[in-house]
């Protein structure tokens, strides 16, 4: 083994983790590629004829040819049962409780981590290493999460729910570079059948990114039972039929098929009426909210009674000033005095200190008054 120990690197055929691996070689580590086929491409439905992302045959022989070039082993695990037992399922139970969910928080947080782990154990490896563009470091007996030196790129949001057990163990090599810069090491290192690979933006079970048809296909008889529900006013007046309330986000506004006169979102999803109020812009606006599932990450307990940080509400959001409370130690709430737009049950809140994360959680309530509080 290596001076610098051995390190077991999540490859998924794309330019991301084919560069973290042949990175950490260079730096002294020695390196075993591994690829996770989390889910079976062709039970997934959406074939459009052309397989993308993740998991794929062309995906897994991409990382292949890699190692292969660069000599180190490769290995792919079979970890469908475990994937989709957490985040599949998952998946479909937020939106039939009327949340948006978030498939890749809860595979980093549950799955991916977990999973890498139990095999670098079994590999003899000292570390984990991916391909995200975030950071890690070890302070004051923690290991903190902070931002990605690319802020177009950064996907510490993503990693708020990794446990501080499977941080101490893991390497971001990316962390630092621009994206940028990675697709031109790619091609200096002759990793030409990923360096101008296209990024993966889909749901890596969802291949054609249609969610309402994947729905359709895992819930029997989902049409018809929830179609012919009712969109209401802010005053709880019907103002038309929808399709059924799983089929919706909050904040949509495109697909609604109601002729208002002027533009309307969708403001609160309500399962167990079938019913989705409708409003105008201003009407999304929300001040506070409540998460649980709340993990820790740079301190083990929040240090003051009502904490300033910056608060992110979904993926690539800029973030605003919020003020978090710690409620429980599984429950959190942020409250922004300018308020957000669109805050959304079964997203992550994430808080940070500076570029640290802080803290993060799913959230489960939004307000709809300035102090009333209700299940979202």
């Amino acid at each position: 083994m290596s001076k610098k120990g051995r390190v077991l690197v999540a490859m998924s055929g794309g330019v991301d983790s084919s560069v973290a691996a042949v990175m950490l070689q260079e730096q002294g580590y020695e390196v075993i590629g591994i690829t996770m086929k989390t889910w079976d491409y062709h039970r997934s439905g959406g074939n459009s004829g052309k397989e993308t992302g993740c998991c794929t045959v062309e995906s897994m022989n991409d990382a292949r040819h890699i190692a292969v070039n660069h000599g180190f082993k490769h290995f792919i695990v079979d970890i469908r049962e475990e994937f989709g037992d957490w985040v599949i399922d998952r998946f479909v139970d937020d939106y039939m409780d009327g949340r948006t969910p978030n498939p890749c928080v809860l595979c980093n947080t549950h799955i991916k981590w977990a999973a890498l782990l139990k095999r670098a154990d079994n590999l003899g490896c000292d570390y984990i290493a991916t391909g995200h563009y975030a950071k890690v470091r070890a302070e004051n007996g923690r290991h903190v999460i902070s931002r990605g030196h690319d802020p177009k790129k950064d996907q510490s949001y993503a990693l708020w729910g990794v446990d501080q057990k499977h941080l101490a163990r893991t390497i971001f090599p990316l962390g630092e570079y621009p994206k940028t810069e990675i697709r031109q090491i790619a091609e200096d290192h002759g990793l030409l059948n990923v360096a101008n690979k296209p990024d993966s933006y889909e749901i890596c079970f969802v291949p054609d990114d249609d969610y309402r048809r994947f729905l359709k296909d895992r819930v029997d008889g989902l049409e018809e039972r929830v179609s012919g529900g009712k969109f209401v006013d802010q005053n709880g007046k019907v103002v038309g039929e929808h399709e059924g309330y799983p089929f919706y986000t909050i904040g949509q506004r495109r697909g609604l098929d109601l002729a208002m006169g002027k533009p309307v979102y969708v403001t609160h999803i309500n399962p167990i009426t079938n019913t989705i109020t409708i409003g105008e812009k201003e009407d999304l606006v929300s001040s506070t909210l409540v998460a649980g599932e709340m993990n820790l990450v740079k301190y083990d307990k929040i240090p003051e009674d009502e904490m300033e940080i910056t608060g992110s509400i979904r993926y690539n959001d800029d973030g605003a000033i919020g003020l978090l409370t710690q409620l429980s130690d599984t429950e959190m709430k942020v409250h922004f005095p300018a308020g957000r737009e669109a805050i959304t049950p079964g997203q992550a809140i994430v808080c940070y200190e500076g570029d640290d994360v802080l803290a993060g959680g799913w959230i489960k309530k939004v307000n709809v008054g300035m102090e009333d509080l209700i299940p979202a």
